[in-house]
């Protein structure tokens, strides 16, 4: 059975119950369900290896004491296993002690259920869903690899992720980005928005082969480093983790932004940062504060890109996905943050994706933009990522595949301008005002036949912006 059939089975039982409200609590439910099953897994291959293992549970609430149906006729169902849920499960989960000295491994069950919620109020279609999971063996190889499916299927279903421009980044995207900037095992890799954990999942992935021992695994979860602000997503990239191997998931449920920027220090940076930092959102005047005035926004993006300028150590490294009016805004917070960017690293890189790679969450064109702390830009690469023939926008039924990365990655270490790729000066850019949207000079923007309306509205709207900002040069000069 594929994965996408067994999470449209357990969606059409919860569809029965009265107490699921909506896609969001459909997958709330399912996802508290998964961790606890995806926990017991490795507590059975810790148990075999540790001759001293003790579990933070219980052992009624360990899941193979509790949620197992033997078909004999002593499973939990109905009223009971909805008494035990609520009046026994979920109380003693939250109220597990944690303190200092709780191995991380553990302490997590604490945190996943801190604001974990059973909403089902039918234990018969409980104990349903319960048995679809059931029928996905975590200890075994090929279904924990599975897991990545099962998260991505559930996702496409929760629409409401769009909300406020919080995206789940597309498996191809993930890869694409990490395979540029090639983490190594002994890097610090960091992730300050990381939804469901697509992007260090990916970097994971990538360092597998360079992962020879134990030491090394150690040194890859010491340094792996996850900070998520939502419940949902947080819970979800935790077991993503687990199922990775990393036992000990460095995953915090906290808001990047809250720390005042000034106070990081050296053992606060990292060598590799990859993110697709939450856009459209913006953020009180309290958050603002913890950023040089010049820097301040009230564009979420915006501030996480100073974020970053501050926790990025001396040659490391940056993938981050952008919208296209970070590029070309020029509010006096988001031009500050892009001059310091050109003056304290080398953006060597935009590639700019065309309408439809996040749908059906936006339509909003992105850009994933690559650079170094290796000192100022000198000049910079634009790369029109192409459409297949025949498409005029991706979607959620065409998606964006992996392969069509493929033509950026044989000109990355070879460059020369074509039409998909041309280069601009810093100094063009700063005479723009440090407007980082230039369009590809081997295409005819005139043409507007193809373009779709919301193209041609985003283009709009960039020339008001123009106008505007030279209304506004034009009066100062006047007054």
């Amino acid at each position: 059975m594929s994965i996408e059939t067994l999470v449209k089975r357990i969606q059409n039982i919860m569809r029965q119950d009265a107490g699921v409200d909506g896609d969001a609590q459909r997958i709330s439910q399912l996802v508290w369900m998964l961790f606890l099953k995806v926990y017991d897994a490795k507590e059975e291959f810790w148990d075999f290896e540790e001759d001293d293992f003790e579990s933070i549970l219980p052992e009624e609430c360990r899941w193979r004491n509790w949620a197992i149906d033997e078909k004999d006729g002593e499973a939990l169902t109905g009223e009971d296993l909805l008494d035990f849920v609520d009046n026994k499960l979920f109380p003693t989960l939250k109220a597990i002690e944690v303190d200092a000295h709780t191995e991380k491994r553990k302490a997590i069950v604490k945190y996943v259920f801190e604001d974990a919620n059973n909403y089902m109020k039918n234990g018969t279609l409980l104990r349903q869903v319960i048995n679809v999971l059931n029928e996905v063996d975590f200890t075994e190889n090929e279904d924990r690899h599975a897991f990545n499916d099962i998260y991505e299927n559930i996702l496409k279903d929760l629409q409401s992720a769009g909300s406020s421009g919080e995206f789940y980044t597309p498996r191809a995207v993930t890869e694409f980005m990490v395979e540029m900037l090639q983490p190594k095992v002994g890097e610090k890799i960091a992730d300050f928005a990381c939804g469901t954990g697509g992007f260090l999942t990916s970097a994971l992935n990538y360092m597998n082969d360079q992962i020879k021992t134990p030491e090394d695994q150690e040194i890859v979860q010491r340094n792996l480093l996850g900070i998520e602000k939502k419940p949902l997503p947080y819970l979800l990239a935790i077991t993503n983790m687990i199922l990775h191997d990393i036992d000990a998931p460095n995953i915090l449920h906290d808001n990047s932004l809250s720390k005042n920027v000034r106070d990081y220090k050296d053992e606060d940076k990292y060598d590799v940062i990859l993110m697709n930092p939450p856009y459209g959102g913006t953020e009180e005047s309290i958050i603002q504060n913890n950023f040089p005035v010049a820097l301040q926004s009230s564009e979420t993006a915006d501030l996480f890109m100073s974020l970053i300028l501050y926790r990025l150590k001396a040659n490391g490294r940056v993938a981050v996905v952008l919208p296209n009016s970070f590029l070309f805004g020029d509010e006096k917070g988001k031009t500050a943050i892009k001059q310091k960017l050109l003056e304290e690293c080398n953006l060597h890189t935009i590639v700019r994706l065309p309408e439809g790679v996040f749908s059906p969450y936006t339509s909003i064109a992105t850009n994933l933009l690559f650079f170094e702390k290796t000192g100022a830009t000198k000049e910079i690469w634009y790369f029109e990522h192409p459409l297949p023939e025949g498409y005029a926008r991706y979607s959620k039924t065409r998606p964006l595949k992996k392969s069509e990365f493929e033509i950026e990655k044989s000109w990355w270490g070879n460059r020369e301008e074509t039409k998909y790729a041309w280069k601009v000066s810093v100094e063009d850019v700063v005479k723009a005002n440090y407007n980082l949207s230039f369009h590809n000079p081997f295409l005819n923007h005139e043409d507007y036949s193809n373009k779709s309306a919301l193209d041609l509205i985003q283009e709009l709207n960039q020339s008001q912006t123009k106008v505007v900002s030279l209304l506004k040069s034009l009066e100062s000069k006047l007054l």
